[in-house]
């Protein structure tokens, strides 16, 4: 091999070279900048993106209200990771990690942060009581394909899609090591959904939510441009499932939520009312 890389004895940041986010890409958390958040009517407040991870949250609410939980009625706010916001001073309150989702719950006498988009999932369906069974075995197959979830899909984005998508330059070794490991993930799900309707049974539930954002939109075609070169078509039972997942209204309203980008239809930076939604989605083709 020629021109390898030798690792110096100790790491240091190179600023020269760190793809789409060296400008905010930095060793070192906590708050960089005063920034409060706004609080808007409702008691549940979300500060967000519609990234996948983001997602899992505005779909879990949106599925909340179409069961008609008026509790669950929430703010929610663009939080624009490349402008940095997720370092402002009242993001890192309500997350410390600096990472988007983060939900702050007011409905009690003190205010509730809820970080990971996993967690915040699992809050919910606690709080109100829906897509978590309460019979032992059921649930634990539902929090076992929540945390498969949380444990997947970083070697999917930051790892795959980094290296494939948003990288400053493609390399072979990393694109094909993540490449494997996607399709080995895609497989197990599929080989999964070839037994179940849904992820974790026959009921719809908070892991079908989290799962969704990340290998289904890869599977419909909609993350990194890269269904051919996965060959996603290979795995049907993902896509079927997939398929189904999507076709459901408050799957098509939540993704929306907390974007600036696509379509007309599927931009909505700031939810503050199921009107906010109507009035994006009327312009869909």
């Amino acid at each position: 091999m020629t021109n390898q890389y030798v690792p110096p004895k100790v790491w240091t940041m190179d600023e020269e070279n760190g793809g789409q986010w060296a400008s905010i890409n930095r060793p070192d958390s906590g708050a960089r900048h005063e920034q409060p958040l706004p609080v808007g009517s409702h008691p549940l407040q979300l500060y967000s993106m519609g990234t996948p991870n983001g997602q899992k949250v505005t779909i879990m609410l949106e599925e909340l209200l179409a069961l008609g939980v008026s509790e669950a009625e929430y703010d929610a706010y663009l939080i624009k990771i490349g402008d940095g916001d997720q370092f402002g001073s009242g993001f890192v309150d309500a997350n410390p990690n600096s990472k988007i989702p983060a939900l702050v719950d007011h409905s009690g006498k003190t205010p509730i942060r809820v970080f990971e988009s996993g967690n915040i999932l699992f809050y919910l369906a606690e709080k109100f009581g829906h897509f978590l069974p309460t019979e032992v075995a059921s649930r634990t197959e539902v929090m076992n394909w929540l945390f498969w979830l949380q444990g997947s899909a970083p070697y999917l984005g930051g790892g795959f899609g980094h290296f494939y998508a948003y990288a400053p330059e493609k390399f072979e070794y990393p694109i094909n090591r993540f490449a494997m490991e996607a399709k080995r993930q895609l497989d197990v799900l599929d080989k999964q959904l070839a037994k179940h309707t849904f992820i974790a049974g026959e009921e719809y539930s908070i892991a079908d939510m989290a799962i969704w954002p990340w290998y289904g939109s890869l599977v419909l075609g909609r993350a990194y441009d890269a269904a051919e070169f996965l060959d996603v078509d290979s795995y049907q039972n993902v896509k079927r499932w997939a398929e189904m997942i999507d076709a459901r209204a408050a799957v098509q309203r939540g993704r929306i939520i907390n974007r600036d980008w696509g379509e007309d239809w599927e931009q909505l930076p700031e939810r503050h009312s199921a009107e906010d939604i109507d009035a994006v989605l009327k312009l869909k083709p």
